[in-house]
């Protein structure tokens, strides 16, 4: 590694798992200290250790104001000040028009909305001039995907989130971008497809978008961590407001 981040204090929501565990893991190894949370204690403590003695784990569901609170008390405590925010923790579910539920709406909303928003907002006093923010969307936000809608409104309306916020943070040497990966191999997306239909259903499905996507193959969760540390760096010194796709490109045909 080449210590990119090295000194650096980073916050990486959803860390326990996926994406956001192989960012963090990504984070520690170029020399940042990294501070994850999960809801889960267990696997919460089994990402610290896979991570190593630059990560902290903090328990809380990012939905919940008072979780996010104690998050930060303790990132204040321990590090004084943030120049990474990674606001990747989300959720995901199907539901076709007509049969969506507000239990439905409730749930994806709040965390991937909500979550997302105060996450940000409340790091703010600690963030350091310099600091880059990094929010988790989706190719959702621009593509179609039967009985997703709900999700797919979540994804657009983070993606609007950096456009806006790169105008408010203007007084501040602070940069917002979103990170939006195409389908990833990840235990979310695993479990996800095998609710909707069992493991068969789940295979057929990653089958499926291998098929479509240009480059003939789905991504690890690693890939999309090498990019969070290219927007996490100073190597994006000058990329502000930006929807990076990292998809393999199909988003882009």
């Amino acid at each position: 590694m080449s210590n990119k981040l090295q000194g650096k204090v980073a916050v990486v929501t959803g860390g326990n798992s996926g994406i956001g565990l192989a960012t963090a893991k990504r984070f520690a190894a170029e020399g940042a200290r990294v501070f994850i949370t999960g809801r889960r204690q267990a696997e919460l403590d089994a990402a610290v250790k896979e991570i190593g003695p630059l990560a902290t784990g903090i328990q809380g569901d990012v939905s919940k104001l008072a979780d996010l609170d104690r998050l930060y008390e303790v990132v204040k405590q321990k590090a004084d000040a943030v120049d990474i925010v990674f606001a990747n923790a989300g959720t995901a579910g199907f539901a076709a028009l007509g049969s969506i539920t507000e239990e439905h709406f409730d749930d994806i909303f709040n965390t991937n909305v909500k979550g997302v928003l105060f996450t940000v907002q409340k790091a703010l006093p600690l963030l350091r001039e310099g600091a880059s923010i990094i929010i988790n969307g989706s190719t959702t936000s621009v593509m179609a995907t039967p009985a997703f809608s709900v999700y797919s409104a979540t994804k657009a309306a983070v993606r609007n989130f950096a456009r806006n916020w790169i105008l408010d943070l203007k007084g501040r040497p602070i940069r917002v971008n979103v990170l939006s990966p195409g389908t990833t191999r990840t235990p979310g997306s695993l479990t996800l497809h095998t609710l909707a239909g069992g493991e068969e259903h789940a295979r057929a499905v990653y089958e499926q978008f291998a098929a479509i996507v240009p480059m003939g193959r789905m991504a690890d969760p690693d890939e999309m961590a090498k990019v969070a540390v290219f927007l996490a760096s100073e190597d994006s010194s000058y990329v502000n407001g930006i929807e990076l796709f990292v998809d393999g490109g199909v988003a882009q045909v």
